[in-house]
């Protein structure tokens, strides 16, 4: 592909070449709608009522995340209008300063450099990728998909993870309560239209079932880890064989919350995305999810040492006696204990004074007299 083509912002939308797998989707869409209220559901009217109210809602919520995933732009670096810092001038190639309070890259180039986009002649943020077919850098980079002619990225990412849930919800719906209208078609009297329009529509949402729940928990994994698609592909796998933790992990709750929102009561409609440019991902963020995530696990860590620390303080009291006893006639000599006199006014004998004056040498080492 031209370079010079690849440095021009590319318009959306300009190739009708590119909606014929979004026209797809769309047929399909429609084609199971049909076959389930005019085969399935109509037909039982009023004992369906509640399957026609549950499967147009999901419905309704299937095509409202479509429909965002297509129109909503993942996010790309900002142009120099917005925030010159980005940009790769000429006058100075090297990487410009960072302001470490507020970004703490956790990507760089092997020789140490800034990541940066030849193409849009950029900086890079974290997880940011350049996409060769929008011809852009996507924020938070999951991947292009042709289904919605748009990539997955930053801003749209709730929109997509909510259009599988809820294709997957509307297939198991429709394969599951559609059962009974499979079960009549197989009778004699049912038109040859009829029977074929149900059992096509029950062996296609199956089918398209399986895959999306496949899909799905795939994607559940990534959130769960704190990855995209592109950062699971990349990994670097430790000498051990098991796979490295992401630098972006913020622990569970954390993780959800940076793909649905910050609000866990639009967690499953289509609003209230996660809050942010998606420009920085900063290593504090992530120590304070993870604490965050924890925090059930606290109390059982201050009580593992606590009694470690009890144990430690028993041992040192069975070896040197007690605190008041030898703290200041040990820690403040500076040679070896010796003396009847010492022995009688602190309790000790011989073979107790030499077992201290090994423990002491042991303890200070070198900084011993």
């Amino acid at each position: 592909m031209d370079s010079a083509l690849l440095t021009q912002p590319k318009q959306r939308f300009t190739e009708a070449v590119k909606f014929l797998p979004v026209g797809f989707v769309v047929l399909i869409i429609f084609i199971l709608h049909y076959i389930y209220m005019h085969f399935h559901a109509l037909p039982r009217y009023p004992d369906s009522t509640v399957e026609i109210v549950i499967f147009n809602v999901v419905t309704l919520l299937l095509v409202t995340c479509y429909v965002m995933c297509i129109l909503v732009h993942p996010g790309t670096v900002p142009d120099k209008e917005e925030d010159i810092s980005w940009q790769i001038v000429a006058q100075d190639l090297r990487d410009p300063p960072l302001d470490v309070s507020v970004a703490n890259p956790q990507e760089w180039k092997r020789s140490g450099d800034r990541r940066q986009c030849k193409w849009c002649a950029k900086y890079k943020p974290d997880r940011c990728h350049h996409c060769r077919v929008c011809r852009t850098c996507i924020l938070k980079m999951d991947h292009h998909c042709p289904w919605i002619y748009n990539c997955v990225g930053f801003r749209n990412h709730k929109y997509f993870f909510l259009l599988l849930v809820y294709s997957m919800a509307a297939c198991h719906f429709i394969t599951w309560t559609m059962l009974e209208s499979v079960m009549a078609s197989i009778d004699t009297t049912m038109p040859f239209a009829s029977m074929f329009a149900i059992l096509f529509g029950e062996t296609l949402a199956a089918f398209l079932g399986i895959l999306v729940t496949v899909f799905l928990g795939f994607h559940i994994y990534l959130t769960m880890k704190g990855m995209t698609t592109i950062e699971f592909c990349e990994k670097t796998k430790t000498k051990d064989g098991k796979g490295s933790r992401s630098p972006y992990d913020r622990g569970i709750a954390g993780n959800i919350r940076s793909v649905l929102g910050d609000n866990p009561l639009f967690w499953c409609l289509p609003m209230s995305p996660p809050s942010g440019r998606g420009l920085y991902y900063t290593e504090e963020d992530a120590r304070l999810g993870r604490d965050l995530e924890g925090n059930r696990g606290l109390s059982k860590r201050k009580q593992r040492s606590s009694k470690q620390q009890g144990r430690q303080q028993r041992d040192s009291r069975q070896n040197y006696g007690t605190p008041e006893d030898v703290s200041g006639p040990i820690l403040l000599s500076s040679g070896p204990l010796s003396g009847e006199d010492f022995g009688r006014s602190n309790g000790y004998g011989a073979a107790d004074l030499e077992l201290l004056n090994k423990r002491r040498t042991q303890d200070c080492g070198s900084l011993c007299p």
